[in-house]
């Protein structure tokens, strides 16, 4: 893309669109596979800040859940029997990795192995 049409993009961009793109490009640059080309079934490594974390009871064990958001979809990162994690919390930027799946017609990856992003990094 030439400098005259980034500029122009970036003029005309809404606010969302642009924090997507930023996304993307911390995903690629982390080497994690973006959530719209990963494959079900798979082992993947996905990147991107966390959207919302919430603790939600399945079959009576406590279960925390975060909304993992990367640019171009969203992953349910779940842990079972846990109910806080240091450090997973809403706006923190995170590289999980784990073998993918569907939940609820959701997303998601269970007891993901996970880094966490330095704050502001």
């Amino acid at each position: 893309m030439s400098r005259i049409k980034r500029a122009l993009h970036r003029l005309t961009a809404d606010e969302e669109e642009m924090h997507s793109e930023e996304l993307r490009a911390e995903v690629e640059k982390s080497g994690a596979t973006t959530v719209d080309l990963c494959s079900m079934g798979k082992p993947v490594c996905v990147a991107g800040t966390l959207r919302a974390v919430v603790l939600r009871p399945l079959a009576g064990v406590p279960t925390l859940e975060a909304e993992l958001y990367d640019g171009t979809g969203t992953v349910t990162l779940v842990w079972l029997g846990r109910r806080r994690i240091r450090g997973i919390d809403p706006g923190r930027s995170l590289v999980a990795r784990g073998r993918l799946t569907k939940r609820e017609g959701k997303v998601t990856l269970f007891n993901p192995e996970y880094e966490l992003k330095a704050v502001g990094g």
